[in-house]
């Protein structure tokens, strides 16, 4: 008997566990991704691998829980692309605030849920003081809001006899979040650029419903009683990866290799300038390579920059084609890489994108520079890297009334001339600056003239 009933139990277990999975396979799946932080690559990384992960668990229903004051233009308008071509309806939950970028996404979903005391709107382009850019931004952010709200479609309305056909989301209201000179009756004045709170947004059609929760958002207005719900948890590496691609992290890249090709080009041998440059700009492509961003042609492109302006240091004297080639080598490399362009074909690639590019690049770079000239003035016998500097007769070198006594003289170079360097003439170091190319430690030297408080040598043949 009492096998019997061990028998029984189990296969009633079998049949209720076979039931639940059946029943569970039947839930819809609905999976949720939480973007409540500023809208930069790091929430870019957050939609894109979000979206992935949904597709391949052949997801019913994508939910955003959105709670932003805004962000990055050209990464939410990365994020609303995808959202608009997504296979996949998404739906988004204003959790407090949708502002600025934020509301660029919120629009670019199918449909749009409110807590109470939520808001939406505020979007005109902002540089990082809070003040409004020229026009040239405002325009294209007013068109990617309209064209937002325009892919929506219409909504055709049969009253009797009449036929009319009504925007689901007025692009005009879109734009009046841009543009405080639009003016819409009974809506805004110009001089406000316009923002809703849940009751408004819910009046002119860009809200579709006030919720409490995610839960609530699900079962009553996405209409699934039962339903099973996943969420994208980002890892470690997701975070660095924003944080690597993020534009300021970017410039200061920019100005740690173009620092530490300066330095290493002004003392002898391959040292810490070298390692820092090189590490500065592994740093700066491995992410974008990793995210399809940085092509191999684009990193090339950097590294022939590099050996032409090299050439032009060591080998070549004066700064001429080759070095020029190089720096504009260098600087669209840089560029290029953080444009979204399929090899040669940049047609999908925006003005704003372009002008963002150039403008991260010239930022570093202006930084760069400003950093070398800071940091050369701190290097000597009173700077914070005294005791790294040579400052052994410097002192009796700068007080020498006139250093064209020195033309004519013979010496010896105290370290690699490439072009500049340090030169001893009868027991005192002087600087000198090569005309014959690279020159060696230990070369014999000829002072051959002396311009514009420089002292130029050759080499003594013989």
């Amino acid at each position: 008997m009492s096998k019997r009933f061990f028998h029984t139990t189990i296969i009633f277990i079998f049949i209720w566990l076979a039931a639940n999975t059946i029943h569970a396979a039947n839930k819809p799946l609905i999976y949720k991704i939480d973007i409540k932080k500023e809208i930069d690559k790091t929430s870019q990384i957050y939609l894109t691998k979000g979206l992935t992960e949904a597709q391949s668990l052949n997801a019913d229903a994508i939910l955003l829980h959105l709670n932003t004051y805004g962000g990055l233009l050209e990464a939410a308008d990365s994020m609303r692309t995808a959202i608009l071509y997504s296979p996949i309806p998404i739906y988004v939950f204003i959790d407090n605030n949708a502002a600025s970028a934020g509301a660029l996404i919120s629009i670019a979903c199918k449909n749009i849920y409110m807590r109470k005391g939520a808001s939406i709107g505020a979007a005109t382009v902002v540089d990082q003081t809070g003040g409004a850019l020229p026009d040239k931004y405002q325009s294209y952010m007013r068109s990617m809001m309209r064209a937002t709200a325009e892919a929506h479609g219409r909504d055709t309305i049969i009253n009797g006899a009449d036929t009319t056909c009504k925007w689901i989301r007025d692009p005009k209201i879109a734009e009046a979040m841009v543009d405080e000179r639009i003016i819409i009756p009974n809506l805004i004045d110009s001089g406000k650029t316009l923002t809703f709170t849940t009751e408004e947004a819910l009046t002119w059609g860009y809200c579709d419903g006030i919720a409490k929760s995610v839960d609530d958002v699900i079962t009553k207005y996405m209409q699934y009683d039962e339903y099973e719900l996943r969420s994208y948890h980002p890892s470690w590496i997701d975070n660095l990866k924003g944080f690597m691609m993020n534009p300021v992290f970017q410039s200061l890249l920019i100005m740690i290799i173009i620092g530490g090709l300066y330095f290493e080009l002004q003392t002898p041998g391959i040292g810490f300038p070298s390692a820092a440059a090189l590490t500065a700009a592994i740093l700066y492509f491995a992410p974008l390579y990793i995210d399809g961003l940085a092509a191999n042609w684009e990193i090339l492109t950097f590294f022939i920059g590099l050996i032409l302006v090299a050439l032009e240091v060591f080998v070549i004297p004066g700064f001429g084609i080759a070095g020029i080639s190089g720096t504009i080598l260098i600087v669209a490399a840089l560029s290029l890489a953080l444009v979204n362009n399929i090899n040669f074909n940049f047609e999908d690639v925006g003005d704003f994108e372009i002008g963002r590019s150039i403008m991260v690049v010239l930022i570093g770079i202006s930084a760069g520079f400003g950093g070398m000239l800071w940091l050369s003035s701190r290097i000597g016998k009173n700077g914070i890297l005294r005791e790294i500097a040579l400052s052994t007769d410097l002192e009796q070198a700068r007080s020498t009334p006139s250093l064209s006594a020195l033309v004519g003289k013979e010496g010896i170079a105290a370290t690699i001339l490439r072009p500049s360097g340090k030169i001893i003439i009868d027991g005192a170091y002087y600087d000198g600056i090569s005309e014959s190319g690279f020159i060696d430690k230990g070369t014999k030297v000829i002072v051959v003239r002396f311009e514009n408080a420089q002292i130029y040598v050759e080499v003594i043949f013989g």
